[in-house]
């Protein structure tokens, strides 16, 4: 009996840590709107509009950019939002955010950052403040 007790426990522990972990790693996906396809360039002063997101992993390293399909779309903010969140982001850096789209954002579970200035800072600064 005291067998099963410890397995039990051995495998919820385990279970756990892996639910906690894959948490962890949601939380640390970072899109930054930007100006260009590199993290020198601006960060984009509304999410809808800008040109081009870059993704960075949970240390702040750069994985890719990717162009913003909504950018000349009408009600491109909401479409962005709904893209980004399907990519897995949960933190957003842009210059700007209209009001729905803040509402928005926070349904799906990205917090929205304010930033002015390139998007390797905007991210250092997010990486070095946790």
């Amino acid at each position: 009996m005291k067998r099963f007790v410890v397995a039990g426990l051995a495998v919820s522990l385990l279970l756990t840590s892996v639910l906690v972990l894959a948490q962890q790693d949601r939380a640390e996906k970072i899109a930054v709107a930007a100006s260009g396809n590199a993290p020198c360039a601006a960060v984009g002063s509304q999410p809808g509009r800008a040109p081009y997101f870059l993704f960075f992993d949970k240390r702040g390293a750069f994985v890719e950019a990717v162009d913003n399909p909504y950018k000349d779309a009408g009600g491109a903010g909401i479409s962005t939002v709904e893209f980004l969140a399907g990519k897995g982001i949960t933190v957003l850096v842009a210059g700007d955010y209209g009001p729905r789209t803040v509402e928005v954002m926070k349904g799906k579970g990205i917090r929205a950052v304010t930033f002015t200035g390139t998007a390797a800072d905007a991210v250092k600064k997010l990486v070095s403040a946790k």
